[in-house]
C-alpha cells in the first residue's frame, strides 16, 4: 500500500505545482512582485522534483540483476537527493538573489497585483490540497504502525513520501511569506518588504533543501531498521527452535520496503549442523511473514562464549 499511496502522494503534488508554477509567473511579472517569481521559481522547482520522484518510484522497483544482487531500493534516496539539489538551486538560489536585488531597487515593476492575490488564493487552495494528501497517507500510515505522526514522519524510510510532504509544508509557508511580502508593498510603497519576503523563501527552501539531503545522505549511506523491528527481527530469532543467544544483529534498508537481515546466532549443543540449517530456514520464513519488508535473511551459526575452546 506504501508505494500506490506514496505515488498517489507525489502525483496530487506534481499536478498542483504544474498549475501554479504557470500562475504564479504571470502573475508574479505582471505585479513586479519578486516574492510572487520567488514563488513561481518555488513551484518550477517542485514541478521537477515529483517528476524525479515519479521516476525513483518505477527505477527503485526493478528486479535484482548479477551486477546489483540486492535490487535498486536504494535509489529511490538518489533521485530524492537530486531533488534536494534542485530545490537550492532553482528555488532557494533564484529566490534570494532576485530578493536581494528587489530590496537594493533593482527589481521588477508592475501594476496587476489583483491577479496576484487572486493566484495566492488559488494556491492556497491547490497547495492545501495537495498537503491534506500527503497528511492523509501519514495518518493512514500511523493507524497501521500504531506511531504519533511525528514519530512516523522522523522515522520512516519512505523518502519520497518525506519529500512531498516536506515541500507541501514548505509551499504553504511560502504563500505566507509571498502575501505578507505583497500587502507590506502596497501599504507602504516599499519594494524592500517583496524583496525580503523572496529572501525568507528562499531561506525556508534551502533549509528543505538540507533537511532533504541529509536524509538521503544517512539512507545511501545504509541506515539500520527502525528499533522496533529490530526487537521484533531479534525476538523471532530467539524464540526458534534451539536457538540460545543472539551475538549480533545487523540490519539495513536497501529502499524503504527492503530490509537486509545478518545475525550471529547461538545455538544449543543439542542441535547438528543439518538441524541448524532447518532452523535457519524457518526463522528466514516467519521473518518474511512477521516482517514483509524483510527481503534477505543471513544467519551465522556460532558457538556461545562457554563453549568456545581456547587457543593453545
Amino acid at each position: 500500500m506504501s508505494k500506490s499511496e506514496t505515488a498517489k502522494t507525489v502525483l496530487v503534488a506534481g499536478a498542483a505545482n504544474l498549475v501554479l508554477a504557470i500562475a504564479k509567473l504571470i502573475a508574479g511579472l505582471l505585479a513586479g512582485s519578486s516574492a510572487m517569481l520567488a514563488e513561481a521559481a518555488h513551484s518550477v522547482g517542485d514541478t521537477l522534483n515529483q517528476g524525479l520522484l515519479l521516476t525513483s518510484l518505477s527505477r527503485s522497483e526493478r528486479p535484482p540483476d548479477r551486477r546489483h544482487p540486492f535490487g535498486y531500493g536504494n535509489e529511490r534516496y538518489v533521485w530524492s537527493l537530486l531533488a534536494a539539489f534542485g530545490i537550492f538551486v532553482a528555488g532557494a538560489g533564484f529566490s534570494i538573489v532576485y530578493g536581494i536585488l528587489t530590496m537594493m531597487g533593482r527589481g521588477g515593476s508592475g501594476t496587476s497585483v489583483t491577479l496576484a492575490y487572486a493566484v495566492l488564493a488559488l494556491a492556497a487552495v491547490l497547495e492545501g490540497t495537495s498537503w491534506i494528501r500527503a497528511f492523509y497517507q501519514a495518518r493512514m500510515e500511523t493507524r497501521e504502525n500504531g506511531r504519533t505522526l511525528l514519530e512516523h514522519v522522523r522515522r520512516s524510510p519512505d523518502l519520497t513520501f518525506k519529500t512531498a510532504l516536506f515541500e507541501d509544508s514548505a509551499a504553504m509557508v511560502g504563500l505566507v511569506f509571498a502575501t505578507a511580502g505583497l500587502v507590506l508593498r502596497e501599504i507602504t510603497g516599499s519594494d524592500v518588504w517583496d524583496g525580503l519576503g523572496s529572501v525568507l523563501i528562499g531561506i525556508l527552501l534551502a533549509g528543505l533543501a538540507f533537511a532533504i539531503g541529509r536524509e538521503s545522505t544517512g539512507l545511501l549511506i545504509g541506515r539500520a531498521a527502525d528499533p522496533a523491528a529490530q526487537r521484533e527481527i531479534r525476538a523471532e530469532i530467539l524464540g526458534a527452535r534451539g536457538v540460545t543467544g543472539v551475538d549480533e544483529l545487523l540490519t539495513m534498508h536497501f529502499g524503504p520496503e527492503q530490509i537486509l537481515v545478518a545475525a550471529k546466532v547461538n545455538f544449543s549443543d543439542e542441535i547438528s549442523a543439518d538441524q541448524a540449517e532447518d532452523v535457519a530456514g524457518e526463522i528466514d520464513r516467519k521473518l518474511r511473514q512477521r516482517l514483509p519488508a524483510v527481503r534477505h535473511v543471513f544467519l551465522d551459526p556460532t558457538q556461545s562464549t562457554a563453549h568456545r575452546e581456547e587457543p593453545a
